[in-house]
């Protein structure tokens, strides 16, 4: 199977195939949360980048504990409207982390189709 890659188009599908070993070989952050936004997966990357271990984030709410700056209609909004909508979630957007670091502009690809169980939020933080 080839490494995930950021851009590619179908990759909701292939993180929910994904083992950890294969989320924590991505070259970008991965943030799997569930229906309620608990936080089920945290990769390598992303722990290593925004400096939280992944012990110190998983089982927590992502948008009020982990990552209260995605708190906004930008993000969090755009998973509540597809999941009351039911639609499928494929938006990457420019954005500015500014939580616990100096802020640092990355790219946001968010996630979600419907019906499944996880849904995620994407770090490229290579510009």
């Amino acid at each position: 199977m080839s490494a995930l890659s950021f851009d590619q188009p179908d990759l909701a599908q292939r993180l929910a195939a994904a083992g950890a070993e294969e989320l924590d070989a991505a070259e970008f952050g991965i943030i799997g949360f569930d229906a309620d936004t608990v936080v089920r997966q945290y990769n390598r990357f992303e722990s290593q980048a925004a400096g939280l271990s992944p012990a110190s984030v998983l089982s927590l709410p992502l948008f009020t504990t982990v990552a209260p700056c995605m708190n906004n209609y930008m993000v969090a909004q755009r998973f509540e409207d597809a999941a009351a909508d039911g639609s499928a979630l494929d938006d990457t957007i420019g954005y500015v982390l500014t939580l616990r670091m100096k802020p640092v502009k990355v790219l946001l690809r968010l996630l979600a189709l419907p019906g499944a169980p996880m849904r995620y939020v994407l770090v490229q933080r290579r510009l």
